[in-house]
C-alpha cells in the first residue's frame, strides 16, 4: 500500500519542481525578463533549455544569429545574453558594478583561483600576488624558456617533413599529412607553461605524446594522457553546470545514466590528480631549499623573499588554472592562425615576406625583439582570435543586489548577464565583412574602435592576466615556423571540425610540412 503512495508523492514532487513551478515563475515574472525572447522555447522556463544548447556543437553560432535580430536574448530563467557591443562596458568594464557570476563558484574547488574569485577585494589581493609573475618585464625574462620549446617543436616537425608539394598539385598524398598541428601546438603550450610556471620539463615535444604522471592524495602515482583529461573535464562541466542549484545532482545523474559521462568525470578526477602532482613535485623542491624563477615562486614569496603564506589549497587552485587556461587557449589560437593562413595563402605569403625581412635566412628561432613589433604578424594573430576566439561563450557576470543599468535598461539584481566574444567579433558596424579573414583591417585608423570590441582576452579589471605570455608564445612560434616551413592542408576546401564547450575546441589539423627554400643550414 505504501509503495504506490510513495511513488505518487515522488511523481507529484517531480511534476511540481520541474513543470508546475517553472511555469508559475515564468508567468509571475518577478524580474520582468519575459519581455526578452528566449534562445529556445524552454530557456525562459528552465536552465535545462541551455543545457540542451550546450550539447550542440556550436551554440554561440546560434546565439550570434539570434542577436542579429534581438539585442538581448534570454538564455535561462535568470540569464541574459547581449549582442550589442555597447554592453561590454556595462557588464565587463572597469567601472561595472557586476561581479563574477556564481557559475564560477560552482566550478571552483575548496579555494577559488584568480579567475574564479568574485569578491573584488579578494581578487585585488590575489592579483597583487600574481601580477609580478605575469608582468611583461618578467615574461620577457623567461623568453629563453619559450625559445627552448620552439627549438624542440622545430626538431619534432623537422622529422616529419616530406618533399615540397609540386606546384601543379593541390592535394598532398595522404601519407604525407604527417603533422597534426593542433596536437603539436598543444604540446608546445603545455611544455612552455610547465617550464614557466613550475620549472618542470614535461617533455611532450620530445616524446611526441602527452603521457604524464598523476598523483592521488594517498601518494600513489599513475600515468594518463594530459590533453584527454583536460578536455574531458571541460566537456563534463559544460554539459551540466548551467543549472546551478541542480549541478551536484546532475553530476550524479549523468554518471548513472551515461557511460560517456562516467568516462568524462573519471578523466576529470585524473585532471585533478595531474595538477596535484605538479604542485606537490614543485613544493617538495622548495622544501629542499631550491628556488626557481617561475610562477610558483611568486605564489610562495614576494619580490623581497618574504613568504606569502598562502593556503595550500589556494596554491593548488592557482596551479590548476595556470595549467588549464595558460595552455589550452593559446594552443587553440596557434592552431587557428595557422589554419586561417593556409585557407588564405595571400595572407600567408605577406606574413612570410614580413618575417623573412626581419630574420636572417639561417635563423631558426625567432628572437622576440626582432618580431614582437611586426605589424602584420600581430594583425594575423588578432584577426584569427577575432574570427575564432578561443573562449567563445559569454563569460557570465552577476548584477549587484540592487540591480544595474545595461544598455539603458534597468536589470534587477542577482541576474546573470554576459556577452559572447564570438558575437561581439561579428558586429558588422565594427568589423565589416566579419566572416572574412582580413588581417589588414587591424592596420587601419579604425583599429582603436576594433580593440574596444575585441574580447579574446575579455576586458576590464577581470581581463586575462596571461595575455602577455600568450602573445609571447604565439609570436615566437608563428614567426619561427612560417620562416622555416611550408604547410599544406589535405585539400583547399578542407574544413577543420570545431566543438564548443567553454572553449571552441578544434579537431585535428593534419598538415603536410616541408622545408622552405629560404633556409640555409
Amino acid at each position: 500500500m505504501l509503495g504506490p503512495i510513495f511513488a505518487t508523492v515522488v511523481a507529484l514532487l517531480l511534476l511540481t519542481t520541474f513543470v508546475l513551478k517553472p511555469i508559475f515563475d515564468f508567468f509571475r515574472d518577478p524580474k520582468g525578463l519575459r519581455r526578452y525572447p528566449s534562445m529556445n522555447i524552454f530557456c525562459g522556463l528552465t536552465n535545462l533549455g541551455y543545457i540542451y544548447e550546450a550539447h550542440k556543437p556550436f551554440r554561440s553560432k546560434k546565439l550570434e544569429a539570434l542577436h542579429k535580430i534581438h539585442p538581448v536574448i534570454r538564455t535561462g530563467p535568470n540569464a541574459l545574453s547581449y549582442g550589442d557591443i555597447r554592453a561590454i562596458k556595462d557588464i565587463y568594464g572597469h567601472g561595472t558594478t557586476c561581479t563574477k557570476d556564481i557559475w564560477y563558484d560552482k566550478l571552483g574547488g575548496t579555494h577559488p583561483h584568480l579567475a574564479d574569485v568574485h569578491d573584488k577585494h579578494e581578487h585585488a589581493r590575489k592579483r597583487k600576488v600574481l601580477s609580478s609573475a605575469y608582468s611583461l618585464k618578467n615574461l620577457e625574462g623567461w623568453e629563453h624558456k619559450v625559445a627552448d620549446k620552439t627549438e624542440r617543436f622545430i626538431k619534432g616537425i623537422d622529422k616529419l617533413c616530406t618533399e615540397p608539394l609540386s606546384p601543379h598539385l593541390k592535394r598532398p598524398n595522404p601519407e604525407d599529412l604527417t603533422v597534426d598541428y593542433r596536437m603539436w601546438a598543444n604540446f608546445f603550450t603545455l611544455d612552455a607553461i610547465a617550464d614557466i610556471g613550475l620549472s618542470e620539463r614535461l617533455g611532450f615535444l620530445d616524446a611526441g605524446n602527452d603521457l604524464v604522471t598523476a598523483e592521488r592524495m594517498d601518494g600513489t602515482t599513475y600515468t594518463v594522457n594530459y590533453r584527454e583529461c583536460l578536455h574531458s573535464t571541460a566537456q563534463a562541466q559544460c554539459g551540466t553546470v548551467w543549472s546551478y542549484d541542480w549541478f551536484p545532482h546532475l553530476i550524479t545523474a549523468s554518471k548513472v545514466l551515461s557511460s560517456r559521462y562516467r568516462y568524462l568525470w573519471k578523466r576529470s578526477e585524473d585532471w585533478g590528480n595531474i595538477v596535484y602532482h605538479r604542485a606537490m613535485k614543485r613544493f617538495r623542491l622548495y622544501q629542499k631549499g631550491e628556488k626557481f624563477d617561475d610562477f610558483f615562486q611568486a605564489l610562495l614569496e614576494d619580490k623581497g623573499g618574504n613568504p606569502n603564506n598562502l593556503p595550500w589549497g589556494e596554491m593548488v587552485a592557482e596551479v590548476s588554472i595556470m595549467m588549464n587556461a595558460g595552455s589550452d587557449t593559446t594552443a587553440i589560437a596557434m592552431n587557428n592562425v595557422m589554419y586561417l593562413l593556409l585557407k588564405n595563402p595571400d595572407c600567408l605569403k605577406k606574413l612570410q615576406e614580413e618575417v623573412d625581412s626581419a630574420l636572417e635566412p639561417d635563423e631558426i628561432i625567432a628572437p622576440y625583439d626582432k618580431v614582437k613589433h611586426l605589424p602584420y604578424l600581430r594583425a594575423c594573430l588578432d584577426e584569427s582570435m577575432r574570427i575564432y576566439p578561443p573562449t567563445t561563450f559569454g563569460l557570465p557576470r552577476r548584477t549587484p543586489p540592487e540591480g544595474c543599468v545595461i544598455l539603458g535598461e534597468f536589470i534587477p539584481g542577482e541576474t546573470s548577464v554576459s556577452m559572447s566574444s564570438y558575437v561581439a567579433h561579428r558586429d558588422p558596424t565594427i568589423f565589416p565583412d566579419p566572416e572574412t579573414f582580413l588581417p589588414s583591417r587591424w592596420l587601419t585608423e579604425d583599429s582603436k574602435q576594433m580593440q574596444y570590441a575585441f574580447q579574446a582576452f575579455s576586458t576590464g579589471a577581470r581581463g586575462c592576466i596571461g595575455r602577455n605570455i600568450s602573445y609571447l608564445e604565439q609570436t615566437v612560434l608563428l614567426s619561427s615556423v612560417v620562416h622555416r616551413y611550408e604547410f599544406a592542408l589535405p585539400h583547399p576546401e578542407w574544413e577543420q571540425e570545431r566543438k564548443e564547450v567553454f572553449n571552441l575546441m578544434p579537431g585535428r589539423l593534419p598538415l603536410k610540412a616541408s622545408r622552405r627554400g629560404v633556409m640555409v643550414d
